[in-house]
């Protein structure tokens, strides 16, 4: 999982943004947040990145765009 949270964190910032756009974001970025979430043990960050996959599609994806902008990377909300 560790492998899987440094690929992304890694990612160039465009594609990154891209991951950002709605329809990709709720799955990409979820599933780095459950990642991250098992990596750091994190229970809360298991069921954002649960939540991110189910709702990621209607709202959540505009938050990520908007961090992957401003900050460079997605926020975890937590």
């Amino acid at each position: 999982m560790n492998d899987l949270v440094k690929a992304f964190d890694d990612l160039p910032w465009i594609l990154k943004l891209i991951l950002a756009l709605p329809g990709i974001d709720g799955i990409a970025w979820g599933i780095y947040r459950i990642a991250k979430g098992i990596t750091k043990n994190d229970l809360t960050l298991i069921i954002v990145g649960i939540l991110w996959i189910a709702f990621g599609f209607v709202i959540f994806w505009v938050i990520d765009l908007v961090t992957i902008l401003l900050y460079k990377k997605p926020t975890v909300l937590v």
